[in-house]
């Protein structure tokens, strides 16, 4: 029996790949693993409603659709650490020093190289359907946002990159990372590799919330994504995603 392979849709440009795929997939059922490529991103978003910028035809701006197939809503930061991971596995084999941010951005040294936006639909306390927005500076050299810390892949080796075939091998990744998800035995294996790729995963460094200014070396991230820090005086502080931020690294 022949399998369906997840779909490329490569788009010239339109304002937001997540919802472009969104789009599709109200009156098609596509494949886990199809994805909507753009070669040039007018509205692209990050987080909390930040904007990325990607210059047209030099970047990676894509989003992909992942159909859990047994994740509760409150295991749904599974789904943030396969997406990081396959980022990172497919860009190890390009350029070095690639680390996972807390809670999903991909960052070359102490520089970012990766923002990803993931929006979940939920059913009877279960994720249905995730649509993944990545976008990987690729070729871009020069950034002119206002973002504090952005890097591409041609920066950081001093080339240009082929994207299709880095858009290629991250396919592969996913769909690999996708296959660890079938089985709930596997969250802590990719949990581990997870937390083995965090950015300053030892040592102290420091960090911001409302209270101030303070050191801390990373202790731990809890299953629902929570972040642990250890301070100085050896008393935990628990975060969730914007409740902390780390300084020199905004």
């Amino acid at each position: 029996m022949n399998r369906i392979a997840p779909q490329l849709v490569h788009v010239a440009e339109t304002d937001s790949t997540n919802r472009y795929l969104r789009m599709i997939t109200e009156t098609e059922r596509l494949v886990s693993g199809s994805i909507v490529l753009a070669d040039y991103q007018t509205a692209g978003r990050g987080v909390s409603g930040s904007s990325w910028e990607s210059e047209a035809g030099k970047n990676l701006t894509f989003s992909v659709l992942f159909y859990p197939e047994d994740i509760p809503a409150n295991r749904s930061f599974v789904i943030a650490e396969m997406a990081s991971l396959s980022v990172k596995f497919t860009l190890d084999e390009y350029i070095h020093d690639v680390t996972v941010k807390w809670p999903n951005d991909v960052y070359c040294g102490d520089k970012k190289i990766t923002g990803i936006l993931i929006e979940n639909t939920l059913f009877q306390g279960k994720i249905t359907q995730s649509i993944i927005g990545i976008g990987i500076n690729v070729n871009q050299h020069l950034f002119h946002s206002d973002a504090p810390n952005p890097v591409s892949m041609a920066q950081v080796a001093g080339l240009e990159f082929d994207r299709m075939t880095v858009m290629n091998n991250f396919r592969q990744k996913f769909m690999e990372q996708c296959g660890r998800l079938s089985k709930p035995y596997n969250f802590a294996r990719v949990h581990d590799d997870y937390l083995n790729a965090l950015y300053r995963k030892t040592g102290f460094h420091s960090y911001r919330d409302d209270q101030g200014a303070f050191d801390a070396v990373l202790h731990d991230i809890e299953s629902t994504g929570h972040l642990l820090l250890k301070r100085v005086d050896g008393s935990i502080s628990r975060y969730a995603f914007k409740e902390v931020s780390f300084l020199d690294c905004l």
